[in-house]
């Protein structure tokens, strides 16, 4: 068996990629990565070709494939952070021995599905242009509708590698989406009233 195929524990392959045993469990219970299982034991286990897979090393070499990672944050002021998720994803993935061909930071609400710089990776995606996109935490790369576009990247062989710092969420930014979409609801509630009560009086004219 060649060393890339090498079979290493839960322990082990937590130990290489820079993750908690419990974050490697996590992440096959809720089929993120699944790990294999022994026969005799049902242990689980893990080849070390597919951790560099996860890792993106064996697309770091296909130079027609990029390497990204993403940051985003709501607002302008927030720059620091932005800085902060840059930091870190870059300590993450050097650290693994990995070259990203790009780091994209972008503003804009995680609601909003047509930020250009969303827009472009996703179109780079369906070009079959990238081989690994990381991010800090889920909702840097959309609020809702991951599992979709988590999905979509598979379809063509691209992985999102979500490294589920938790620090790079910030409270404040779900409670302003939430706010939105309320406002949005309230609106179209009210507009919908309006448009029972006008029905309501055209009927009364009419009799």
């Amino acid at each position: 068996m060649s060393e890339n195929n090498e079979i290493l524990s839960v322990g082990q392959a937590a130990k290489y990629l820079g993750i908690t045993v419990h974050t490697l469990q996590d992440w096959d219970r809720k089929n993120k990565f699944k790990a294999h299982r022994n026969l005799v034991n049902n242990r689980r286990f893990y080849y070390k070709s597919e951790l560099d897979g996860l890792l993106g090393k064996t697309e770091a070499h296909n130079p027609k494939r990029k390497i990204i990672a993403y940051a985003r944050v709501s607002s302008a002021g927030q720059k620091d952070d932005l800085k902060d998720q840059m930091d870190y994803l870059r300590q993450f993935i050097n650290a693994r021995g990995v070259i990203a061909d790009e780091y994209i930071g972008e503003i804009g609400s995680g609601l909003n599905y047509k930020r250009p710089k969303l827009l472009k990776l996703i179109k780079e995606v369906d070009q079959n242009k990238i081989a690994c996109i990381y991010v800090t935490y889920q909702d840097r790369f959309i609020r809702f509708g991951f599992d979709f576009f988590k999905k979509f990247c598979e379809w063509h062989d691209c992985k999102i590698i979500v490294l589920n710092h938790q620090d790079t969420s910030p409270d404040k930014e779900l409670v302003n989406d939430l706010i939105s979409i309320i406002h949005v609801f309230s609106c179209r509630l009210y507009g919908l009233r309006r448009y029972k009560n006008k029905i309501k009086n055209d009927l009364n004219l009419k009799r």
